[in-house]
């Protein structure tokens, strides 16, 4: 029997081949959700950013990770952004008891998840994506504020920054893919200025 065909199975398939068009369309969608939650866990409107780009940078950057036969892509979102979010919270808590501890006292932390390497992992990928924001031109910048720290859609930038929907929405979906490609390899020290590293 043929797989019946969903909205979830027909986004996923046009994100499976490349069609940013897909990802301005989840993003459109499940943006705002996407962002209350991160935001809600967070208690931070940085981490919520972060978070937010990071779900929707690991869904264009990988695509496969989502199951439309295992259920809708709302949850899976939902459950990825509550997820990374936890992942910000350990981390930054990590990182702050690490800067404001000596060298005696750094010794008597306990090591509860994530591992020490899961949490350098996690800052090393926040920097990359405040990097790769910084380096975004002004006009994609404006509206990926826009939506990451005010929760709004394309349309409702496109109003705020008075453009064209269709100007709105490509510039953001510019900025998704260039952030995307931005996690697409780990960070690592000893390549970021090797020549060659750095896409076009």
């Amino acid at each position: 029997m043929a797989e019946k065909s969903t909205p979830d199975t027909d986004l996923h398939q046009r994100l499976v081949y490349g069609d940013e068009t897909a990802l301005a369309e989840v993003y459109d969608t499940y943006g705002p959700l996407v962002h209350r939650i991160a935001r809600r866990v967070t208690r931070s409107p940085a981490g919520a950013e972060d978070v937010a780009q990071e779900v929707f940078a690991h869904l264009w950057s990988r695509p496969y990770a989502f199951d439309a036969r295992r259920g809708s892509l709302r949850t899976w979102l939902s459950m990825l952004a509550h997820r990374r979010a936890v992942d910000w919270v350990r981390g930054e808590e990590r990182h702050r008891k690490a800067a404001h501890a000596d060298d005696a006292t750094l010794h008597t932390i306990p090591t509860p998840d994530p591992p020490p390497e899961d949490v350098v992992m996690a800052r090393e990928r926040s920097l990359l994506l405040h990097s790769a924001l910084a380096s975004l031109p002004l006009p994609q910048r404006q509206v990926v504020h826009l939506a990451y720290f005010a929760g709004r859609t394309y349309r409702q930038a496109a109003v705020e920054l008075g453009i064209p929907e269709g100007t709105a929405k490509t510039r953001l979906r510019t900025a998704l893919r260039k952030l995307a490609e931005a996690l697409t390899e780990p960070p690592d020290p000893a390549l970021a200025d090797a020549p060659g590293e750095r896409g076009a």
